[in-house]
């Protein structure tokens, strides 16, 4: 009894032991995926008027007295325990304004289609804690976010306007501790899918959660900026936030950004800054107030199209509206006033601008 009870405990054991191994492969290369979606309509009303109806110095709204789609996007998103990736493909009004910059370099490039492509990227993890990507992927800097729906407000600040939104290149991500994360990207450059010259931009970016409320960050991106034709002109920029989540009700979160750039004869500098507080009054009802400064005597950034400088102070406050679950109802009053009359009007230019935008956003 004894001889046939061994080998059947033995062969139930290798038998448990080869399913397990199995089990643990299987796991290691299942992948699911998801398909989601959003959508942002809006209407805006710009109090200077401008003449064409685009607004300036804005990618979100970007048009003036119009219905029109800020933002919309089909994705498909893929996790695996070894791979992971997201292809998006957008339009709307945003995406038009802040695509028109995208260089064309050669026949095969520029933003005809490019300006599509949300994010097209593919990653594996090489170890237990880092991951490498690459592709079109949502940029490293700043601490608002390209789609409306994760932002803290409606409209974005001028520092995130006026820093990258997108890069293409490869990023290095480093979970170092449970509240501590590394990352380093090699890109082609200052937000442009087609590379402009024979030289990368290096950038990287630290998130660390010094508390359950207390978040900092700190992000930089250095490269030249400037076609092979001309003189290497070097552009250094760093930036960082802290964002506190003081209760259930207070959301509190200040952004600096500082930049420079060689130039022909000198150095051009900027900065920017912001400070959001939002306060959620009613489980379905948000309040949103935000204040700002931007700089840029150089205009190395903005680029006003006259010889005054962009330099200008702002303010605005909004309410947000969960009227049911996956829809956001979002309207904003947004001034600025600047030392210098930069803001297109209907009978020419002014030193300040206001405007008043509604949203209404979809995600599915």
């Amino acid at each position: 009894m004894t001889r046939v009870f061994v080998p059947a405990v033995a062969l139930a054991i290798a038998s448990i032991s080869g399913s397990s191994a199995m089990a643990q492969a299987t796991a290691d290369t299942a992948v699911t995926v998801k398909f989601g979606g959003f959508v942002d309509g809006y209407y805006a009303y710009d109090f200077n008027r401008p003449r064409t109806l685009d607004r300036a110095f804005s990618t979100q709204p970007a048009r003036h007295n119009e219905f029109n789609i800020n933002l919309a996007h089909v994705e498909a998103v893929l996790s695996g325990a070894r791979v992971r990736g997201r292809l998006a493909v957008q339009f709307g009004t945003s995406v038009q304004s802040n695509y028109a910059a995208e260089p064309r370099v050669g026949s095969y490039s520029g933003g005809d289609v490019s300006r599509y492509i949300q994010e097209a990227v593919v990653g594996v993890k090489l170890t237990p804690s880092l991951w490498l990507d690459g592709g079109i992927y949502l940029s490293h800097i700043g601490s608002e976010s390209w789609i409306s729906r994760d932002n803290l407000t409606y409209t974005r600040s001028l520092i995130a306007d006026y820093s990258p939104y997108y890069q293409s290149g490869v990023k290095l991500t480093w979970q170092a501790t449970p509240s501590l994360t590394a990352q380093l990207n090699v890109v082609n450059g200052w937000q442009n899918i087609s590379e402009t010259n024979g030289n990368k931009a290096v950038g990287g970016r630290l998130d660390w959660a010094a508390t359950p409320k207390v978040t900092l960050s700190a992000y930089n991106l250095i490269g030249n900026e400037t076609p092979d034709s001309v003189d290497a002109q070097l552009r250094i920029f760093q930036g960082g936030s802290v964002k506190l989540v003081a209760n259930d009700r207070l959301t509190l979160m200040g952004t600096f950004d500082f930049g420079m750039q060689d130039l022909v004869a000198e150095t051009g500098r900027w900065y920017g800054t912001s400070l959001i507080a939002r306060v959620q009054a009613t489980s379905t009802t948000a309040l949103v107030a935000r204040v700002e400064r931007y700089a840029d005597p150089k205009q190395v950034i903005i680029v006003t199209g006259g010889a005054d400088a962009f330099k200008a102070n702002g303010g605005s406050f909004g309410v947000d509206v969960t009227p049911a679950p996956k829809v956001l109802w979002r309207t904003e009053l947004r001034a600025l006033a600047g030392s210098n009359a930069v803001f297109p009007r209907r009978d020419g230019t002014a030193k300040s601008n206001a405007f008043i935008v509604s949203s209404l956003a979809l995600t599915f």
